[in-house]
């Protein structure tokens, strides 16, 4: 019988808790907790869940360790990451402020998708959407809670002020910590989003504009927001996987994380209260990120939305299975030399990006499901495929290797609609709006029209993009 797996069993620095980390999932576990682990024995991290306490139900017996299983193509390593000390309910936001407000605490990492941040859609510059039914009952929740100067403790329990996003949550801690002495902080945003720092800071600034413009100008003036662009694949834990770690370690994990060899962090940003030494794991600290960012969220993330619709749609389940399809292959192909067209900064090393990301999608031992990359594709898109449209339209070429994302994206939704299974999008409410609409025709262009237009609603206007995108969806069938 395996042995349990917590503190007594395993030896470990004496670690302080430094970091305060929103989003506890596998990817956060594979990234910057083992990049923290691998770099620093002093700093630990207190870790919140999201939306649900699961992922806090199952480490907090386990004292917050986990076993990260690398799984290369050929065989698989095991080793215990020790840097989360706490795993906590994100809806105790009596904690999570008291953890905010610490002066101990320097960082702030996040990890909660990119619908956490509840940004308006098509907007431009990131601008927070405060017609969003969840931002417009926090805001009102926040209004009555506050104090002019914070978050009243006695309207912090459960009972009292309930918060359904995560930047309403923050800001209150944000204005505890203010009420302290005022102790700097960095926000290290770990989403695929474009300037993920400036999203991240648009999204809280303008929560505490909402609440109290002097609160908002002491986050500007004491709160850094650092980009970063993350990178390594992270797939679902399996039964199976649990299985195999207790077999090949001995110890009972009751979560353990699997994800590949290949990992990127690369930040840009302030840390004014200092930070782990993540070089050490091989982190980049750059004064430009952007190019890195569009390599990255084109490449990469690009491949990934296309494959997940497309190959959903002929009948494949895994990154691995959609890859090896010579049709989508070759579509893949084609959206890489369409973005390849933009990316032309030498460090970049596009050539030699293109063929590790060949091998780590072909990896047979990653089980990347595609139904698990395609949630949220309604936003996912936006960053993925339009900038790759426009630079192509503005280089005086069709860009359809960037509208077949979209295509696709169309053709998987009235596909799974048509199947009775549920869209896991944040905007499913108005994408199955559109999709039941007698009068939008599936397939048609009036349909198409529509579901851009949710997306964007400057591409939905444009004629020729709408008739390419309805042209391409039928191109789909195994």
């Amino acid at each position: 019988m395996s042995a349990a797996l917590d503190r007594s069993a395993v030896a470990a620095p004496a670690r302080r808790p430094r970091i305060v980390h929103i989003g506890l999932g596998a990817f956060h576990r594979a990234h910057q907790a083992w990049y923290t682990a691998k770099a620093d024995s002093e700093w630990g991290i207190t870790a919140f869940t999201g939306r649900s306490a699961t992922a806090a139900a199952a480490l907090a017996p386990q004292g917050g360790l986990y076993t990260l299983v690398t799984r290369g193509s050929e065989a698989d390593e095991f080793e215990v990451v020790d840097s989360i000390l706490a795993a906590h309910d994100g809806n105790n936001l009596p904690l999570l402020t008291e953890k905010l407000a610490d002066p101990a605490t320097a960082i702030l990492t996040l990890t909660i998708t990119e619908a956490g941040y509840r940004m308006a859609a098509g907007a431009g510059a990131p601008r927070l959407d405060l017609a969003d039914p969840s931002v417009a009952a926090d805001l009102a929740e926040l209004a009555d809670a506050y104090d002019g100067r914070v978050f009243a403790p006695s309207a912090l329990g459960a009972a009292q002020l309930v918060l359904r996003t995560v930047p309403a949550r923050i800001l209150v801690g944000l204005a505890a910590r203010r009420a302290g002495d005022g102790w700097p902080l960095a926000v290290v945003s770990c989403d695929n989003l474009p300037d993920n720092g400036s999203v991240a800071e648009a999204s809280i600034v303008a929560l505490a504009e909402q609440i109290d413009g002097q609160l908002a100008d002491w986050i500007r003036e004491n709160v850094s927001f650092v980009d970063t662009s993350i990178d390594r694949i992270t797939p679902r834990t399996t039964d199976a996987d649990v299985a195999t770690v207790a077999a090949a370690t001995g110890f009972a994990d009751a979560s353990p994380v699997v994800t590949e060899p290949f990992s990127s962090w690369v930040l840009c940003g302030d840390f004014p209260a200092g930070r782990p030494d993540w070089e050490k794991a091989g982190a980049q600290f750059v004064a430009e990120l952007e190019p890195f960012e569009r390599r990255k969220l084109w490449l990469l993330n690009g491949a990934h939305t296309l494959m997940s619709f497309a190959g959903q749609l002929r009948g494949h389940q895994t990154v691995a299975q959609a890859l090896a399809d010579e049709q989508v292959s070759g579509w893949v192909e084609e959206f890489w030399d369409a973005a390849a067209a933009h990316l032309q900064e030498p460090e970049l090393d596009i050539p030699g990006y293109r063929r590790a990301l060949r091998a780590r999608f072909g990896n047979p031992r990653i089980a990347h499901h595609l139904a698990q990359i395609a949630m949220d594709g309604s936003i996912k898109l936006a960053a993925r495929a339009l900038p790759v449209y426009r630079a192509e339209r503005d280089a005086g070429r069709d860009g359809h290797a960037a509208l077949r994302l979209i295509a696709a994206w169309c053709e998987q939704l009235a596909a799974q609609h048509a199947a009775g299974t549920p869209i896991a999008d944040a905007n499913a409410e108005a994408l199955v709006a559109v999709l039941d609409d007698a009068a939008l025709e599936a397939g048609s262009t009036a349909q198409s029209a529509a579901l851009v237009a949710i997306i964007d609603s400057r591409l939905a206007g444009e004629a020729e993009a709408v008739d390419a995108i309805t042209a391409l969806r039928p191109g789909f069938a195994n």
